[in-house]
């Protein structure tokens, strides 16, 4: 039995997760250590640290594709129930939405990847489409950022209304239409073009302006704008 397969008690202190963490720094440990912490506990067979790398390397070692598993996924491992589950994933949720108000705030929106580097790493890696509104003041700075749906593999329902009301409730200039495909497929459905166009005839009745619809995956996105579509 080498050394991380014994029970993380055995080891000298500087060595396990949690103490090493308070004496070095978060810094200092690696992201199975991370994880380990979150799971608490391991198996008779291996520590904590070992079921984490175990987790890690089904994922390639990838953050961002972990990110994207479910409860029910991270359950298939041995030593993982629904209460590590939970735990892993709201931690990465929790990192994916620190990331996101980091550059929401206030932030002026110049161009098509501004709105990229925001939703890239708050949608990109999701396994479901969420769809969201930027509400935009004269001056093209962020008023707020606003979920109107999620949805499946395969898309989500907008409605209309929903987001022209709440432009005009928030009182903004413009609006800027965002959503992911889990896919990778950045090419717009026919649904997504309908949807776009609609939205623009309805919000130039109201003196609102769609500047673009956006569609983001997990490194890259497709803008209407820059495309030429709206």
């Amino acid at each position: 039995m080498t050394e991380y397969n014994m029970p993380i008690k055995s080891w000298s202190v500087e060595d396990r997760p949690r103490e090493k963490l308070v004496l070095k720094g978060l810094r200092s440990l690696s992201d199975a250590e991370l994880i380990a912490i979150l799971l608490g506990s391991g198996t008779r067979e291996e520590s904590a640290v070992e079921l984490a790398r175990r987790l890690l390397k089904h994922y390639n070692d990838n953050l961002n594709e972990l990110s994207k598993a479910t409860a029910e996924d991270l359950k298939r491992f041995k030593g993982i129930g629904e209460a590590r589950a939970v735990t892993v994933i709201a931690a990465l949720e929790l990192g994916r939405r620190r990331n996101a108000a980091q550059v929401i705030q206030r932030k002026k929106i110049t161009s098509s990847t501004d709105v990229s580097g925001i939703f890239c790493p708050l949608l990109g890696d999701l396994p479901y489409e969420e769809f969201w509104v930027i509400l935009l003041n004269r001056a093209n700075k962020i008023i707020d950022t606003v979920k109107i749906s999620q949805g499946g593999l395969a898309g989500t329902v907008t409605d209309i209304r929903i987001i022209l009301r709440l432009a005009l409730e928030r009182l903004a200039s413009s609006i800027i239409l965002v959503h992911n495909h889990p896919s990778g497929n950045l090419k717009p459905s026919e649904s997504d073009i309908h949807l776009t166009k609609r939205l623009k005839e309805g919000g130039a009745l109201m003196d609102i302006a769609v500047l673009d619809h956006v569609i983001v995956s997990d490194h890259d996105a497709l803008s209407f704008a820059d495309e030429g579509i709206i």
